[in-house]
C-alpha cells in the first residue's frame, strides 16, 4: 500500500515538473527570456524553414547588367501633384492665401481645429484694402509641406508645420521663411514610456527625461522606437533632441556621434509611420515610443497604459510666410493669425488637446537649419548603428502583375534604389508558379547597382502567384547571408497584388517569420491591401499602396527609414 501511494506521489511530482517546465518554456519562448529556449526556437524555425525551401522550385537565374542612373534622386520628379493632398478649407475670394498645414490642425474631428478657424474666417468676410479675403488651408504633414517647398514643385503662402525646426531647414535651403507667428495653439512632443517599465527607470535614475532615456536605450534597459526624423516632426525633434544629451555645445562632435550610435544599436527600428509604431507598441515589442501630447490626450487606450515625458522644442504652430508675398497677401496673413488667437478659438483648441502643458520649456538650445541638415545626414549613416541591412525584395511577377502593374513595380524599384545606402547588401527574388532567384544578396556597390537593375528590367508577368514561396526563398538567403554575417539586420520587401493562389500558406510560414523576426514591409500594387497587411503585421512591418503617383516618394521615405 505505501509503495502504491509512494509511486502515486512520485507520479503526481513528475506531472507538476511537466507543467511547470511547459509554462516556464512558454513563458521564456513570448518574453525571449530564456536564451535556451530562444535558440531551441530559432533551431526548429531553421527546420522548419528548410523543410518548406525543399519543396519549392527554385531557378537561379543568370545576372545581367543594366544601366544605373547615377544621378541623385530627385525630390522634385518624386514628389506626387499636389491635388494629392486635397485643400480643407477651401477659399470663398478671388483674394486669398495658401497656408500648408500640419495634420494634426487641419485635419477632422479632433484633428480639425484649424480647418474649423479657417472656415469661420471665411464666413466673417474679412475686409482688406475694400476687398473680402478668405484662406486656403491644406492638410499636409509638415516633412512633406517642406519638401513641396524646398523643391519648388509647389509653393503655398504661407506654412505652418508643428514645430519650429522645419522653418530652419526652409532657411538653410535659402527658401525665404519669414516667422510671422510662433505659435497658433500649444502643443508638445513627448516620448510615452509603458507605467511598469516608467516605475523602474524612475526607482533606478530617479526621474525620466531625455537623458535617462537615452541612457537607458544605451543600456539596453529600455526598447523604444522613434519615427522618420525626415518625415516627422516629432522623429526630428528627438534626433536632435537624443544628439544634444551626448554633447549640448556640439551636435555633431565625436563624442555626440559615438554616442548616438551606441544608443542606435538598441533602438528595434524606426518606424515610417506613427501608426506602425504604435502597433509595435501595442503589441509589446516596445517599451515605449514619441507622440504629441495632443494625440495622447484624444486616445484613451494610450492614456490608460502610457506616461507621458515632454522632451525636446515645443510644437506650437508657428507661422511662416513663404516668398515675397505682397502687401495685401501679408495683411490676410497676419489677420488669419490673430483671428486664430481669439479666446472661442483657444477654448476649442483646448477641448482638441492643444494649449495643455504650458508651463514645459524647451530643453533644447535653438538649433541652426544647417545644423538639423548635417544631423539628418548623420542620422541617415548611422540609423542603423554598427549593423548594416541585408535585405531581399521579392516580385510578383504573376499573370496577374501583367501590363501596367508589373510596370509600376519595376519603375518603382528601379528609382527607389537610388535611396538604398552601399553599405547594405541585397538581393532580388521573383514568384509566379516557382520562385527565380534573379539576384544573390551582394553588397550595394556599383556592380552590385547594375545587375539589380538588368534583374529587374527583365521582370516578365505570368502564371499563378505562390507568394509564400517567396518569401521563405528570400527568408533561406538571409539565413545563409546572416550565417557568414551575423552583425546584419534582415528586411525584406514584397511588391505584389496581394493575390495567392499557388504554393504555401500565410499559416505555414507565419510562425517561421516571428521566430525569425524578420520585418516584411508590403508594397501593393493595385492589391488586397489587407492580404498584404496580414504579412507585415507580422513583425511590426508597414504596408504601402502603390496604386498613386506618389509610391516613389512614399519608397523613398520608407527606404530612407530602413536602408
Amino acid at each position: 500500500m505505501a509503495t502504491k501511494k509512494a509511486k502515486m506521489i512520485l507520479g503526481l511530482m513528475a506531472a507538476a515538473l511537466i507543467v511547470f517546465g511547459a509554462v516556464y518554456l512558454g513563458i521564456s519562448f513570448t518574453q525571449n527570456l530564456g536564451k535556451s529556449a530562444t535558440q531551441i526556437s530559432t533551431k526548429n524555425a531553421a527546420k522548419s524553414l528548410e523543410k518548406i525551401a525543399k519543396d519549392i522550385t527554385v531557378t537561379k537565374v543568370e545576372p545581367k547588367k543594366g544601366q544605373v542612373d547615377l544621378g541623385t534622386a530627385d525630390l522634385k520628379s518624386s514628389l506626387p501633384d499636389i491635388s494629392k493632398y486635397p485643400a480643407q478649407v477651401n477659399n470663398s475670394t478671388p483674394n486669398y492665401i495658401e497656408i500648408f498645414s500640419s495634420t494634426e490642425k487641419a485635419g477632422s474631428g479632433t484633428d480639425g481645429w484649424l480647418t474649423e478657424v479657417g472656415n469661420d474666417f471665411n464666413k466673417t468676410a474679412v475686409i482688406i484694402d475694400g476687398k473680402p479675403v478668405s484662406v486656403r488651408i491644406r492638410g499636409i504633414a509638415s516633412g512633406t509641406g517642406a519638401d513641396y517647398i524646398t523643391s519648388g514643385k509647389y509653393l503655398p503662402d504661407a506654412f505652418t508645420p508643428s514645430n519650429e525646426l522645419w522653418g530652419e531647414m526652409l532657411k538653410s535651403q535659402r527658401v525665404k521663411a519669414v516667422l510671422v507667428k510662433n505659435r497658433l495653439a500649444g502643443n508638445v512632443a513627448g516620448i510615452l514610456i509603458s507605467k511598469a517599465k516608467h516605475d523602474g527607470l524612475v526607482k533606478k535614475y530617479g526621474s525620466v527625461n531625455i537623458k535617462t532615456v537615452t541612457d537607458a536605450v544605451a543600456a539596453n534597459e529600455l526598447q523604444m522606437g522613434y519615427t522618420n526624423p525626415l518625415a516627422s516632426s516629432t522623429g526630428l525633434n528627438f534626433l536632435v533632441t537624443s544628439l544634444s544629451t551626448f554633447d549640448s555645445s556640439d551636435l555633431l562632435s565625436a563624442k555626440a556621434v559615438k554616442g548616438f550610435e551606441t544608443f542606435q544599436n538598441n533602438i528595434p527600428f524606426v518606424a515610417y509611420t506613427t501608426l506602425q509604431m504604435r502597433d509595435s507598441a501595442k503589441s509589446g515589442v516596445l517599451d515605449g515610443f514619441i507622440l504629441e501630447y495632443q494625440t495622447y490626450a484624444n486616445s484613451p487606450d494610450i492614456k490608460s497604459d502610457y506616461v507621458f515625458t515632454p522632451f525636446g522644442v515645443r510644437h506650437d504652430s508657428p507661422v511662416y510666410a513663404i516668398g515675397d508675398l505682397t502687401a495685401e497677401k501679408t495683411k490676410i496673413l497676419n489677420a488669419f493669425s490673430d483671428f486664430s488667437q481669439q479666446d472661442k478659438y483657444q477654448k476649442l483648441a483646448t477641448d482638441y488637446g492643444f494649449n495643455a502643458l504650458n508651463d514645459y520649456k524647451s530643453e533644447s538650445a535653438a538649433v541652426s537649419g544647417d545644423v538639423i541638415g548635417q544631423a539628418l545626414k548623420l542620422w541617415k549613416d548611422k540609423k542603423n548603428g554598427s549593423k548594416n541591412i541585408c535585405a531581399v525584395f521579392v516580385a510578383d511577377v504573376s499573370g496577374s502583375m501583367n501590363g501596367e502593374r508589373i510596370n509600376k513595380l519595376k519603375q518603382s524599384l528601379l528609382q527607389g534604389e537610388k535611396y538604398i545606402g552601399k553599405e547594405n547588401s541585397v538581393g532580388l527574388v521573383s514568384y509566379s508558379d516557382n520562385v527565380n532567384i534573379n539576384l544573390p544578396i551582394g553588397k550595394f556597390d556599383l556592380n552590385q547597382r547594375s545587375l539589380f537593375a538588368g534583374a529587374v528590367e527583365s521582370l516578365q508577368a505570368n502564371g499563378n502567384t505562390a507568394t509564400f514561396d517567396g518569401i521563405a526563398v528570400a527568408m533561406q538567403m538571409i539565413q545563409e547571408e546572416m550565417a557568414k554575417n551575423p552583425d546584419l539586420k534582415p528586411i525584406i520587401f514584397v511588391l505584389s497584388d496581394g493575390a495567392t493562389n499557388r504554393g504555401h500558406s500565410l499559416d505555414e510560414i507565419k510562425g517561421i517569420v516571428e521566430a525569425g523576426k524578420i520585418p516584411i514591409y508590403t508594397i501593393g500594387y493595385n492589391a488586397d491591401i489587407a492580404a498584404l497587411q496580414s504579412i507585415s503585421s507580422i513583425n511590426e512591418a508597414a504596408s504601402i499602396n502603390a496604386d498613386t503617383d506618389d509610391v516613389i516618394y512614399k519608397l523613398g521615405n520608407l527606404f530612407n527609414a530602413q536602408m
